[in-house]
């Protein structure tokens, strides 16, 4: 049996995998995780935290059932108890987490999707706002490189490793040749259209991203202190230009 310390290491770094689904960054860096213990039994016992009460039940529900699952399949892991905490939907999460009652268990005729319509949802827009990084860097690096590159011409980078994953994730071609502007429906775009579709994708971008950095200030606006458990956005910035800083007044 491992050690608690040691069972809990792994299991932190076991949550770098959870995503929040409409930020696409991990529920680690955005500083979700309240906190984390482990009983000498390997009993795991997790606190989940958000900017707000009224974020999103189906967010919520999805970031709580994903980091269960992920710490479930970890090895010397006996039990794992996810709660949610401070939610006006956290006694009905924390029920339907505890029964193993599933997302349309939980929410009943409320669930209007099923979970994996959602996660696919969310998935795409991940996919379009990677797209739109990995792009837009490649071009600043190469003036001349045209908006029907293909993903050969993309130069390596964190960008372009994660629009890679968001294509595997969605059963996108990897070959070499493939063009890295697409459709949601993984479609080449026409050469006419691919200035249109790639500012279409810049949008999409530039929320992801602007939600993430509000919500960032409004969880530590409303749990002092947690800034310290918050690591900067992978993601970097491809306009080149800071995001301005973001102080949050509780009135």
């Amino acid at each position: 049996m491992a050690a608690p310390n040691e069972l809990e290491a792994r299991a932190w770094s076991a949550l770098d995998a959870v995503m929040d689904p409409e930020l696409d960054e991990p529920i680690t860096d955005l500083g979700f995780v309240r906190s984390l213990s482990a009983s000498d039994q390997g009993d795991l016992l997790v606190h989940l935290r958000l900017p707000t009460s009224f974020c999103s039940p189906n967010f919520a529900y999805l970031m709580a059932s994903d980091t269960k699952d992920v710490l479930g399949g970890l090895a010397g892991v006996g039990s794992v108890v996810v709660e949610l905490d401070d939610h006006h939907d956290s006694d009905l999460i924390n029920a339907g987490l505890a029964a193993d009652a599933g997302y349309q268990g939980t929410f009943g005729p409320e669930a209007e999707e099923s979970l994996d319509e959602l996660r696919l949802t969310f998935r795409k827009k991940a996919h379009t706002a990677a797209m739109e990084r990995a792009l837009t860097a490649a071009l600043k690096a190469s003036p001349g490189l045209e908006l029907n590159a293909t993903l050969a011409d993309l130069p390596a980078s964190p960008a372009t490793e994660a629009l890679k994953r968001r294509r595997h994730d969605l059963g996108l071609s990897l070959q070499p040749d493939a063009p890295v502007l697409v459709n949601e429906d993984g479609t080449p775009v026409p050469r006419e259209q691919a200035e249109f579709r790639l500012r279409r994708a810049r949008s999409t971008r530039i929320s992801i991203d602007g939600n993430a950095h509000f919500c960032r200030g409004l969880l530590r606006t409303r749990y002092p202190g947690s800034d310290a458990d918050q690591n900067p956005c992978a993601h970097g910035d491809t306009d080149g230009r800071p995001l301005l800083s973001l102080e949050v007044k509780a009135s």
